[in-house]
């Protein structure tokens, strides 16, 4: 029975199944999962339902509304939902994003740091080999070592949330999550600070050793008992097809046979621009445009890949073309498909991406074009021979002294202005945040206290080496510490 998996592509996500994530994505339908493209603007509960997994793969300058997040939380515990977090070194702040806010609703948060390790590494300090996958859990199960490629780390709050991967002692930051998971009412919950383990054809990505039984097991983990039993009961709606802008099955290939085949015809219902009364007709209308779009360009690309691999001749090739369902017009483009494809097979090994960076706003105009030209004859009269034909009266003398007290006024009005702002956004105390994160400290100081015991009683039945207690042991104890001096802090600034 196959499961769903909604990417979504509304946040500007990093990672794409179409495009730097079609490794994943191939392996993963393999496997008897279905990964989709998923455009919701905005994110509900009920555009959700017929999902069983959610991606987010690294949002770029894009943030989740605090209504999608609220809708996302209550489809993981009352759905059943499995929803993976992917970020990136940097963490929100690096990518300007807001996973953490999402994260923090099942007590986890992305760092804004970038693990490094000098010693084990597979040639750069930001491609840290990591070994260490304590407790035992079922994503783990199998798995030596990773490459935790260009990612940040974690923290737990607490609650149900726990860590199950950890940075080495060499690493900087140290002993720090790096894979967090909970388990949220009836769903469950994976975090992880690096989108580039899964990525195409990158040093440290999804071919890495360990990788694609990595994300297997996360997959397989996401789907909870209760959403298989709704899966399996027939329950749970089907995803629509229609609303896709790439389905996995639709893809056009080139055959044993030797002729191209195409995806069959999908429609997308679009209302008409006399037909828009709303904000939501508006929204519906360019999500719309949007989907027919990628459809266009997902088939365009792979009959692009399907030519260059083939045995045709060029009649061949044309004839194929003008006999399929589809109508296409060429276009200039400043670099082809195939190049950028080149690109990424020579990206150099050691964590050099080849992605675009996010657009930088429009230049301002030079100001060259505000001045007004100037004849030949003006440039080349005498500076003192144009002042003696305009000489100052006493009415421009009135006038400069008028823009002066001008000036001098707005820049008073300016100045007292920026006091008043500063006075209104000086630091307060605020005591209700300060008991908010007292209360979630105590959490989580509650959760190294269970874990430490958890770490106890499976070294004394001799589940675990004397080096790794000793390793994980340590390390709690400096969290433990933090936590208390940090609780001590807040509750003398509250009783001061």
């Amino acid at each position: 029975m196959p499961y769903y998996i909604a990417f979504d592509i509304a946040m500007k996500p990093r990672g794409k199944i179409d495009e730097n994530y079609t490794e994943l994505r191939d392996f993963l339908n393999a496997n008897d999962f279905v990964c989709y493209n998923f455009l919701e603007i905005p994110i509900t509960q009920e555009s959700l339902k017929p999902y069983d997994i959610l991606v987010f793969v690294c949002p770029d300058f894009a943030k989740i509304s605090s209504q999608e997040i609220s809708e996302i939380e209550n489809w993981v515990r009352e759905d059943g939902g499995g929803l993976l977090l992917l970020s990136h070194a940097g963490g929100d702040k690096g990518r300007n994003s807001n996973l953490s806010e999402l994260s923090e609703r099942f007590g986890i948060v992305f760092e804004n740091d970038q693990v490094l390790d000098e010693q084990q590494n597979i040639g750069m300090e930001n491609l840290p080999i990591v070994t260490t996958f304590i407790p035992p859990h079922p994503i783990t199960e199998g798995i030596e070592s990773i490459c935790y490629r260009a990612g940040c780390s974690l923290s737990v709050l607490g609650g149900n949330a726990f860590s199950i991967a950890s940075s080495n002692e060499t690493s900087e930051p140290f002993s720090c999550p790096l894979i967090c998971v909970a388990e949220a009412g009836n769903g469950r919950v994976c975090a992880i600070g690096s989108y580039e383990m899964f990525r195409d054809r990158i040093g440290g990505g999804f071919s890495h050793p360990g990788h694609s039984q990595l994300a297997l097991n996360i997959f397989k983990w996401l789907i909870s008992d209760y959403r298989a039993e709704l899966r399996s009961q027939g329950v749970v709606s089907l995803p629509t097809s229609a609303t896709q802008a790439s389905q996995a099955q639709n893809i056009t290939s080139y055959s044993n046979e030797g002729s191209l085949s195409y995806p069959p015809s999908t429609s997308v219902s679009v209302p008409t621009i006399e037909s828009i009364n709303s904000k939501e007709d508006l929204i519906n209308f360019l999500s719309g445009i949007i989907n027919q779009i990628d459809i266009l360009r997902t088939t365009v690309n792979n009959l692009i890949n399907a030519i260059q691999n083939s045995d045709f001749g060029f009649g061949q090739i044309s004839q194929e073309i003008s006999e399929s369902p589809y109508q296409y017009t060429s276009m200039e483009q400043g670099i082809t498909e195939s190049e950028s494809e080149k690109k990424q097979e020579i990206e150099p090994l050691f964590g050099l991406s080849s992605e675009p960076l996010s657009e930088l706003p429009p230049k301002p105009p030079t100001l060259l074009k505000k001045i007004p030209s100037i004849s030949e004859s003006e440039i080349k009269a005498p500076q003192s021979e144009q002042l003696e034909a305009m000489p100052p009266t006493a009415d421009d003398f009135a006038e400069a002294a008028k823009i002066a007290a001008q000036k001098e006024s707005e820049v008073k009005e300016s100045k007292k202005v920026e006091e008043e702002v500063k006075a209104e956004t000086s630091p307060e105390i605020d005591k209700e945040e300060l008991l908010a994160e007292l209360e979630a400290l105590e959490s989580k100081l509650n959760s190294y206290f269970n874990l430490m015991s958890f770490i106890e009683k499976k070294y004394s039945s001799g589940g675990m080496k004397e080096a790794a207690y000793k390793k994980q042991t340590s390390k709690l104890k400096k969290d433990i510490d933090k936590t208390k001096k940090r609780i001590s802090e807040i509750k003398n600034i509250i009783e001061g």
